[in-house]
């Protein structure tokens, strides 16, 4: 199930909030060992003060088991001001209808392998789902995500193939990272779907989770 929290709804679901920080920073510091800001147990940075929206999958139990970040292209974003070099010299991409989709990851302990319910590959195709219906619901024509080669072909094997990259692909750390490119449109939405056999509504029901 997912639950999509924003400026206008966060005041609702303080507890899922921190529960999805804390599963970034096991996911982030503690097995890719990026060098994050991490306090009191959860991974938070500047970009999550500008009021992004977080898609947020939750597991039959209440736990959240996957989440994305979805910010405006218009102010500050990672793109622009920390993966720059990616887009060799030319201009950070600006627009009213492009958001960019950033800390995607789901909760590979606690999810299995396969393609059920509570596998990664459903959790995954859930959270895009999530993601593209709530930007189209939006006005949102385009998303950019700065992904490494693996994630790449996640997203071309599971029917989310980037339409196109901006600039070059960059070694970032011990990665190789590169910006690419989604149309918000039913049928990228359709084609997850397929994919994953998902044919409910991702979002409903939506209930507090103190």
């Amino acid at each position: 199930m997912i639950f999509v929290i924003d400026s206008l709804n966060k005041h609702e679901y303080p507890a899922l909030l921190n529960d999805m920080f804390r599963l970034r920073k096991r996911v982030f510091a503690d097995r890719l060992g990026w060098d994050v800001r991490v306090s009191n147990g959860m991974e938070k940075d500047k970009f999550d003060d500008l009021d992004p929206a977080h898609v947020i999958s939750v597991d039959d139990s209440g736990e959240v088991v996957g989440c994305m970040r979805l910010l405006q292209t218009t102010g500050p974003h990672m793109l622009a001001d920390i993966f720059g070099e990616l887009l060799d010299g030319e201009a950070p991409l600006r627009s009213a209808t492009v958001w960019e989709a950033t800390r995607f990851c789901v909760d590979t302990e606690r999810l299995t392998r396969g393609s059920e319910r509570n596998s990664i590959s459903y959790v995954t195709s859930e959270v895009m789902i999530g993601a593209f219906e709530f930007a189209m619901a939006a006005g949102i024509t385009d998303a950019v995500a700065v992904i490494d080669p693996v994630m790449d072909r996640v997203l071309k094997r599971s029917g989310n193939a980037p339409y196109g990259y901006l600039g070059s692909p960059k070694p970032m750390g011990k990665v190789t990272a590169l910006a690419a490119l989604m149309d918000c449109s039913e049928s990228r939405i359709q084609s997850i779907r397929d994919y994953a056999g998902i044919r409910h509504d991702v979002t409903l029901p939506q209930r507090v989770i103190a």
